[in-house]
């Protein structure tokens, strides 16, 4: 790797080669499987590392809290203090940025908390230019015990440190202070601002099959209960319909299924209630039961599960009864074989099953590589001494991998230059990139205290590794857009590099012919309301685990890069998803429009040269196929030359936001349910009837066409119908006698006829088609 890095010439470090703007290809060979420890896809960057490992025998005239701290040039920062210790433990690493030092030594005091300004325990001073380099993957610098002294000259103690240069690469670097940050970064905001890599929980579907419950008494004997089962999983819960029962042996059968989501490890119980109605406000729990996880069955495939009897427990608080057996049946199981979606079918990352075991069935094809190069013109967020500025970070999701960059304070032109890498098991996948400005740092430095504050997207990215090709690097600046209730804005732009590398080009190929999702997901299929309800709750899920790490993800960035809010109603999608329709059935309406002009001889050579060549297809049926298929690939060749650069980006117009009225945009925006003026919900009340009304006519319509499709061979109109067997006996005859190629030459040639023999009134199979009845009459 050291090959792919700059060397270090007289003046300082020589720079890359510049990049190509849209793609790189790639000269050395690829080793499959090759993991990218090195930079290659983003631009070094220089700092010095400065590791203050611990202490030992440092003297005092009394009891300190002893601390270090590092200065160099203008720039300083200090370890936490550590309580009443002569031999403290720090292990902390600062990084300065090389462009920025401007000093040729580095000072590093010991000092104690409350020391008067002049007071230190101990100094050293280190000669940068003695300083070594370190380049990934040489071995980490081993620390060394250095002798402080004191303004005497004595010996104050000994500290364990080391420096050294290094780039981004270094492993020290995600747990390092940027102690030449504009702003004062104390030990819990250098916690929020670093760079971070998350590990997604392994999520699974809960099955549940409630079956039945025997043996329910009531404290009152004479009670014909309304029993239903609440089944519950941390929060969430779901129940059964009521039964009642009238059997001597009370017993209640209901055999529904609740499925659940669960991530691993597993923290909670299935929580069993058996409840009775006794009012329509009011029900009281009979029994219940909790089940640990350990219990539950796991299958990735559609063998039964045996069912199993609990028994249930009375509540504390809840009146005796003698003689208590009441149990419940159920079955339980945890589904392996389904992926749990916690993003749009669209954007999956993805498509791996959550059984391990199944995961030899789809190995890994290929590496993505994704470099995090710098944003620029980002919108000012907030004013720090009468300017603008900016606190951005990046988040990449793809996978059960996010990569969080750290957080560069106060710039409207942040560099990241993070590099970060993906095993690819299904590359119909899709990388998200999003850049948020983070809203937990102070005006002055440190954390914000009070009431949380949300973090604000500023624009995402999305990429399809379908659409890249295999081993180019595609570096290319994306513009970030984001959509509010005023409107859209541009919030500035993100250079990404990304490259894709196929391990096996055979596997590959294949993905095309795999199913996308695991086979449960055929075998046994979720109805897309349950499934869009099952990922909110993944959601919930994965943002309540990753908002517990260190430095912890906001649930509103989880929220965003999951697209959590997708399946709210918005007039804007609505039509962009119209126009999408439009723009891809382009194409056919064309076609038909040149067949139209076609008939009416618009252009009298072209319709020639269509006779000739229909009347040659309809001698030689044989040449349709061939014909239509050689077409396709003639085509398709043809467009070779206008292809994509680079991915799709965000697209104003395809989204539809540039026309957007404010209103649909504020109505995008609104909460659920909505906290608008009684007026405002009337007006989109009243909006969005004469837009259904709109499509009543249009399915109306559609449904009068098919219905007199399906009359003609009811009797519902006699005479209509006579004719219709009479036309059909006729043309059965008449093409039976008659040659094929004679009957669609004729057919053909009746449809493309000249103008000069049409006439400006419908055709008579029109007029009869209209003629036919439909239920129309029968609506009220």
């Amino acid at each position: 790797m050291a090959g792919l890095l700059p060397k270090f010439g007289p003046f300082g470090p020589v720079p890359p080669p510049p990049f190509d703007e849209f793609a790189i290809k790639e000269t050395r060979p690829r080793l499959a499987g090759r993991r990218a420890g090195g930079y290659d896809l983003v631009e070094r960057m220089e700092y010095l590392y400065v590791r203050i490992v611990k202490a030992r025998d440092l003297k005092w005239t009394a009891a300190f809290d002893p601390f270090a701290e590092v200065k160099l040039g203008g720039y300083s920062c200090a370890t936490r203090h550590i309580e009443k210790s002569t031999s403290p433990e720090w292990n902390d690493v600062f990084v300065f940025s090389r462009e920025r030092i401007q000093a040729s030594f580095l000072d590093v005091v010991v000092r104690g908390k409350g020391f008067a300004k002049d007071d230190v325990v101990g100094q050293l001073r280190f000669d940068l230019c003695d300083a070594p380099v370190r380049v990934p993957p040489d071995s980490a610098l081993a620390p060394q015990w250095y002798h402080v002294h004191n303004k005497k000259g004595e010996r104050g103690g000994e500290v364990m440190l080391a420096v050294w240069f290094g780039t981004q690469a270094d492993e020290c670097f995600p747990l390092a202070v940027h102690a030449d940050a504009p702003l004062a970064v104390d030990a819990k905001l250098a916690a929020h601002i670093r760079c971070k890599q998350y590990t997604v929980p392994r999520l699974w579907y809960v099955r549940v099959n409630v079956i039945e419950a025997r043996d329910v008494v009531f404290a009152d004997k004479a009670r014909v209960g309304e029993v239903f089962v609440r089944t519950k999983i941390a929060a969430q819960v779901y129940k059964t319909k009521t039964c009642v029962s009238r059997l001597p042996v009370p017993s209640y059968g209901w055999n529904e299924d609740h499925l659940f989501v669960a991530a691993e490890p597993f923290e909670d119980h299935l929580v069993l209630s058996v409840e009775d109605r006794v009012k329509v406000d009011k029900e009281e729990v009979i029994g219940y039961v909790h089940i640990p996880f350990k219990e539950f069955e796991r299958r990735w495939d559609t063998r039964p599960i045996r069912p199993r009897w609990f028994n249930l427990v009375r509540p504390e608080g809840a009146p005796k009864i003698e003689k208590f057996s009441a149990k419940i049946c159920v079955r339980i199981c945890l589904e392996g074989g389904y992926r749990v979606l916690s993003e749009p079918v669209h954007y999956l990352s993805d498509v791996r099953p959550a059984a391990r075991e199944l995961w030899h069935k789809r190995p890994p094809i290929g590496l993505l590589e994704l470099g995090i190069h710098n944003a620029f013109g980002l919108t000012s967020m907030r004013a720090r001494d009468g300017r603008g500025s900016c606190d951005a970070y990046c988040v990449a999701k793809y996978g059960v991998k996010w990569f969080r960059t750290q957080t560069v304070i106060d710039s409207l032109a942040p560099r990241f230059h993070q590099q970060c890498y993906w095993d690819v098991h299904d590359h119909c996948t899709v990388l998200t990139v999003a850049v948020f400005h983070n809203c937990q740092i102070g005006d002055k430095g440190g954390l914000v205290t009070g009431d949380p504050v949300k973090d604000v997207l500023l624009g995402k990215v999305r990429i399809r590794l379908s659409t890249l090709e295999t081993g180019r690097i595609y570096t290319h600046a994306y513009p970030l857009v984001t959509l509010h209730g005023g409107g859209i804005k541009k919030m500035g732009e993100l250079q990404l590099a990304v490259r894709f590398s196929s391990t096996s080009t055979l596997g590959l190929l294949q993905t095309y012919a795999q199913p996308h999702l695991p086979p449960m997901h055929y075998h046994h299929p979720l109805s897309i309301v349950h499934q869009e309800t099952l990922r909110r709750e993944a959601v919930s899920l994965i943002a309540h685990r990753l908002g517990r790490m260190d430095p912890p993800l906001r649930r509103e960035c989880v929220e965003h890069l999951c697209e959590a809010y997708s399946h709210r109603w918005s007039m804007r999608r609505s039509k962009a998803h119209f126009f999408r329709l439009m723009a891809a059935l382009a194409p056919m309406f064309a076609a038909l429009r040149w067949f139209v002009d076609v008939c009416h001889w618009r252009n009298p050579a072209t319709t020639v040269a269509v006779h000739v060549i229909y009347a040659m297809l309809v001698c030689c049926p044989n040449l349709i196929v061939p014909t239509f298929f050689m077409y396709k690939f003639v085509v398709g060749l043809w467009n070779y030359r206008c292809r994509p650069r680079h991915p799709w980006h965000v697209d104003t117009k395809v989204s539809h936001a540039e026309m957007a009225h404010k209103d649909e945009l504020e109505e995008e925006f609104d909460d659920f349910p909505t906290t608008r003026p009684l007026e405002v919900v009337r007006m989109r009340y009243d909006r969005l009837r004469s837009l259904g009304a709109r499509i009543q006519e249009m399915v109306g319509d559609v449904a009068a066409h098919a219905e007199r499709a399906r009359c003609a061979m009811t009797w519902r109109d006699p005479r209509a119908t006579a004719m219709y067997l009479l036309a059909c006996l006729f043309l059965a005859v008449t093409t039976f006698l008659a040659p094929f190629q004679a009957v669609a030459l004729l057919t053909g040639f009746y449809v493309m006829r000249h103008p000069a023999l049409r006439q400006r009134l419908p055709d008579v199979p029109a007029n009869f088609f209209r003629r036919l009845p439909c239920k129309v009459d029968c609506l009220l």
